[in-house]
C-alpha cells in the first residue's frame, strides 16, 4: 500500500495544472452528488411520497438524462467541456433549491433539471480527462480521480448529516423531513462553489475545435447530432455490458437507503454513516486497481473484481444481520466499482480523440437508459409483491444481470490486453484489431445480428 501511494504521488506531481484542478472540481461537486444520492430518497419518504411515486421520480430524473446526452456531447465540441461544466452545474444546483417546498409538481421540475444537469457535467467529464493527461498517466489519474470522488462521498455523509441535524435541532424543524431540507440547502451552496472551481480551468474551446475538425475529415462513419462513429461494432461491445449492468444498479444504488432503512430502522446519521464506510472501502479497492491491471491486464482485473462481487449481492440482499449487510454492501460496492476507471481509460484508448465525447457520451446515455427502466421494475415489483418479495426479485434480476455483464466484458475484450502487450509500439487501434481478429467467432456472430 506505502508503494502503491508512493506512485500515485509521484503521478499527481506529473500531472498538468488542469488536471489537477479538475480534481478540486471533483472534491466540491462530488460532495453536492453524493449527499443528494444517498439521502433524496429519504426525504420524499419522510414527505410521505409512496415508493411508487419514487420510482417514477427517478425514472423521470435519469430519462432528462437521456434526453441531453448527445446534444451535450455536440455541445461541448463547439463551446468547450469547461462551458458544459459549468451549465450543468448551475441547473443542479438550482434543482436542489426547488425540493425545499417538499411540493410533488415542484419535484418533478426539480429531478429533471438535476438530471439534465448532472448528465452535462458526467457527459464531459471523461473525456476532458483524456485529453488532459497522457497515456502513461491515465489508469493512475481516473484512479485517483474515482478515489477522491469516494473519499470526499465518505466526509461529506458524515459531516452533512451531523450538522444537518444540528442545524434542525437548533431551528426547532420537527418534522421528519425537516434535517433532509437544511441538507439540500447546502447541497445547492456546494453546487454553486463548483462553478467557482470550474472557472479555474483553463479554456479548452479550442481544443476540442480541433477534435471536431478532425472528426469532420474522417473518409467514413455514421453520424448522429454531429457525432461521429468510426466503428460502429467496437461501440456496441464498448457500451453493451455498461447498459446491461446499468440494468441491475438501477434497481439497486438509487433505493439501496430505502432497503436499508425500511429494514433495519436506521436514522439520518446512521444511513449516512454506513454509506460513507462504504465508499471508504471502494476508495481502497479503486487505487489498488491500476496494481491489478498489471498484474492481470485491465479486462482481467475488471472481470476478477465485478466477478467476485456478485457472491456478495446474495448477502446483502437476504442477510437479516445488520453487520453482514453492512460488510457485503462496502466488499460488493468496493468491488464492483473498482474496475470503473479501468474501464473508463480502456476504452477511452479504443477510439480516436475526436471519438472520446461521443463514446462518454453514449455510455452516460445508456447508463441512464438502464435508470429509466429499473425504477419502473422496481415500483412495479414494489406494488406487486411488497417490501421484502419486491426486493428478493430485485436482487435476484441484479445478480443474473451483473453475470451476464461480466461474462460480455471478459469474451469481448480478454484479448484486447494480450495484443496490447505483443506490440508495445503500435497504437490502441492497431492492438485493438489485433484483438478482434483474435475473437473471429463472436465477431462473426455479432455481424449476423
Amino acid at each position: 500500500m506505502i508503494r502503491a501511494l508512493a506512485t500515485y504521488a509521484r503521478s499527481f506531481t506529473g500531472f498538468g495544472r488542469d488536471a489537477r484542478l479538475f480534481l478540486l472540481t471533483t472534491i466540491v461537486f462530488g460532495a453536492a452528488t453524493s449527499l443528494y444520492w444517498i439521502d433524496f430518497n429519504l426525504y420524499l419518504d419522510a414527505l410521505g411520497v409512496d415508493r411508487s411515486t419514487i420510482g417514477w421520480l427517478m425514472a423521470t430524473s435519469q430519462l432528462a438524462g437521456v434526453a441531453v446526452a448527445l446534444p451535450t456531447s455536440a455541445l461541448s465540441d463547439r463551446i468547450g467541456r469547461r462551458t458544459v461544466m459549468a451549465i450543468g452545474m448551475t441547473l443542479a444546483a438550482v434543482a436542489l433549491l426547488t425540493f425545499l417546498p417538499g411540493q410533488l409538481l415542484l419535484l418533478f421540475a426539480g429531478v429533471v433539471a438535476l438530471g439534465a444537469g448532472s448528465q452535462m457535467v458526467w457527459v464531459v467529464q471523461v473525456p476532458y480527462i483524456a485529453e488532459h493527461t497522457r497515456d502513461d498517466q491515465r489508469n493512475h489519474y481516473y484512479a485517483v480521480w474515482a478515489g477522491i470522488t469516494n473519499l470526499t462521498m465518505l466526509v461529506s455523509a458524515l459531516v452533512g448529516a451531523a450538522v444537518a441535524q444540528l442545524v434542525a435541532d437548533h431551528l426547532a424543524l420537527t418534522s421528519a423531513a425537516g434535517p433532509y431540507q437544511v441538507l439540500f440547502v447546502g447541497v445547492a451552496i456546494l453546487g454553486i462553489a463548483g462553478l467557482g472551481t470550474v472557472a479555474l480551468l483553463s479554456n479548452d474551446r479550442e481544443a476540442v475545435a480541433a477534435a471536431r475538425a478532425e472528426r469532420s475529415q474522417a473518409a467514413s462513419g455514421a453520424s448522429l447530432f454531429g457525432l461521429h462513429i468510426v466503428d460502429r461494432r467496437l461501440f456496441f461491445r464498448l457500451l453493451l455490458p455498461g447498459f446491461i449492468t446499468s440494468l441491475g444498479a438501477g434497481q439497486l444504488i438509487p433505493f439501496l437507503n430505502l432497503f436499508v432503512q425500511t429494514k433495519f430502522g436506521l436514522d439520518l446519521f446512521s444511513i449516512n454513516l454506513i454509506f460513507g464506510i462504504t465508499s471508504l472501502g471502494t476508495t481502497v479497492a479503486m487505487l489498488a486497481q491500476p496494481a491489478l491491471a498489471a498484474r492481470f491486464g485491465r479486462i482481467g482485473s475488471i472481470v476478477l473484481v465485478q466477478g467476485t462481487s456478485i457472491p456478495f449481492l446474495v448477502v446483502l440482499g437476504f442477510s437479516p444481520v445488520l453487520g453482514t449487510v453492512i460488510l457485503a454492501m462496502a466488499v460488493r460496492n468496493s468491488l464492483m466499482n473498482a474496475g470503473n476507471p479501468i474501464f473508463d481509460a480502456f476504452a477511452m484508448e479504443r477510439v480516436t480523440p475526436a471519438e472520446r465525447a461521443t463514446l462518454s457520451a453514449l455510455m452516460t446515455m445508456l447508463w441512464s437508459v438502464g435508470w429509466v427502466i429499473a425504477p419502473i421494475y422496481y415500483s412495479t415489483l414494489q406494488a406487486t409483491l411488497g417490501f421484502t418479495g419486491g426486493y428478493a426479485v430485485n436482487f435476484v434480476t441484479i445478480i443474473v444481470l451483473y453475470t451476464i455483464s461480466t461474462s460480455l466484458l471478459w469474451t469481448w475484450f480478454h484479448g484486447a490486453d494480450r495484443a496490447r502487450e505483443a506490440a508495445p509500439g503500435g497504437t490502441a487501434a492497431e492492438a485493438e484489431a489485433e484483438a478482434l481478429a483474435a475473437e473471429g467467432v463472436v465477431a462473426a456472430t455479432l455481424e449476423r445480428a
